[in-house]
């Protein structure tokens, strides 16, 4: 019998990024709290940046992104802000967050070691540029390899699974 097999990729529907950054442009557009303080979301290249002329705005506007990004099924570990914090740009404070896609080698190699520690035995994994292989004889512990990096907390990307056979 053949091996089974699937690949771990860390990729983003950027499409449902852009909307859910239309869906929070407009809802900061129609709330009263948001009426006069120059709050605003653009999306442009891998770049989410919002705008508003206080700290607390500029947080209340990723609370909505986050919120449309959630309902649209887009994991929020794929939006790196960086440490965070709104930083004053003129008038205005800005926070400009970055969509990361693909396993950074660093994720990878955790998610190796994690299968080869804690994963069933004679499961084989292999990196190969930003996604991992993995492959055994059983599909019961390929099923068990998923349930582990579902549940795996250390590993800071959105991991997705594909190409199962």
């Amino acid at each position: 019998m053949a091996d089974s097999s699937f690949d771990v990729v860390s990729k983003v529907d950027r499409q449902e990024v852009d909307n859910a950054v239309n869906q929070t442009a407009k809802e900061i557009g129609h709330r009263y709290d948001f009426r006069g303080v120059g709050a605003s979301v653009s999306f442009a290249g891998d770049a989410v940046t919002m705008t508003a002329n206080s700290e607390e705005r500029v947080r209340a506007v990723l609370d909505v992104l986050q919120t449309k990004l959630i309902r649209r099924g887009v994991s929020l570990k794929a939006l790196d802000l960086g440490d965070g914090e709104p930083r004053a740009s003129g008038k205005e404070y800005r926070l400009v967050g970055s969509i990361k896609e693909g396993l950074s080698q660093e994720n990878a190699k955790k998610i190796t070691k994690l299968i080869r520690d804690e994963g069933p035995k004679g499961v084989k994994t292999q990196i190969t540029g930003d996604e991992v292989r993995v492959s055994s004889k059983s599909r019961n512990d390929l099923q068990a390899v998923i349930a582990l990096l579902k549940d795996a907390q250390d590993i800071d990307a959105a991991l997705q699974f594909v190409n199962y056979r």
